[in-house]
């Protein structure tokens, strides 16, 4: 059993778990803009059955497993480690889009780190690695970092992304805002069985290949307001 957070080492978790953390993960739909323009998601009932389907295949499976990883070796300072699953994130990114998302949150939030913990011990580790430290990392290293144990690390880093793809939703559906939160809801119901399912996970999968033939039509998509 792990002691509950100080005061502290909460507002640092609600903090990156926050859509105003500069990293611009707003600005990424990872696939729902696809799914919305070929008909697969159009009302609150597709969109959040599509977006638990994305956290039980991609989240619970290769996102939050990765931060895990990298929460442990954030911990034991192993650079070896770090740089391992970065390019295992590097290299099981489907669509350029979805790697350069990966890329350009990753460089973001170290920047992010830099300015506020630029005494952090795994801080130069991070900036060393190439071509750019990934978001998944990065994340789970923060999270170290300020101090989160584990299990609510990936709470935080899971709610995250699940508050970002409800407001993509909102955006790209469209949805009303209660809509929004009612689909939230259903995500967060979710997402302790996600963060059980990544704790207990040998090693990350990265399958999902409906996902990744989305990711690759919103690259030529006509009309797209999201970056993937």
């Amino acid at each position: 059993m792990h002691p509950p957070p100080t005061d502290s080492t909460l507002l640092h978790l609600l903090w990156l778990a926050s859509p105003a953390l500069p990293v611009g993960g707003f600005s990424y739909s990872e696939g729902l803009e696809a799914a919305v323009d070929a008909g697969l998601v159009h009302d609150e009932t597709t969109a959040g059955d599509w977006l638990l389907n994305q956290l039980e295949l991609v989240q619970a499976r290769a996102e939050l497993p990765v931060a895990a990883a990298a929460h442990a070796a954030t911990l034991a300072l192993d650079g070896g480690r770090l740089a391992e699953l970065n390019a295992w994130v590097l290299q099981t990114r489907e669509t350029s889009e979805s790697l350069q998302q990966a890329q350009q949150m990753g460089r973001s939030l170290v920047v992010w780190m830099q300015g506020l913990v630029p005494d952090a011990p795994v801080l130069p580790v991070l900036q060393r690695l190439k071509p750019a430290p990934t978001w998944p990392v990065v994340m789970g290293a923060v999270a170290a970092s300020r101090g989160a144990a584990l299990e609510p690390a990936l709470q935080a880093i899971a709610f995250g992304w699940a508050e970002n793809l409800m407001q993509a939703a909102v955006r790209c559906v469209p949805l009303g805002q209660t809509s929004g939160q009612r689909l939230l809801a259903r995500l967060v119901q979710a997402i302790p069985q996600a963060v059980a399912t990544a704790i207990a996970a040998p090693e990350p999968i990265a399958f999902a290949p409906l996902l990744g033939v989305h990711g690759a039509h919103h690259e030529t998509q006509y009309s797209r307001l999201f970056r993937s």
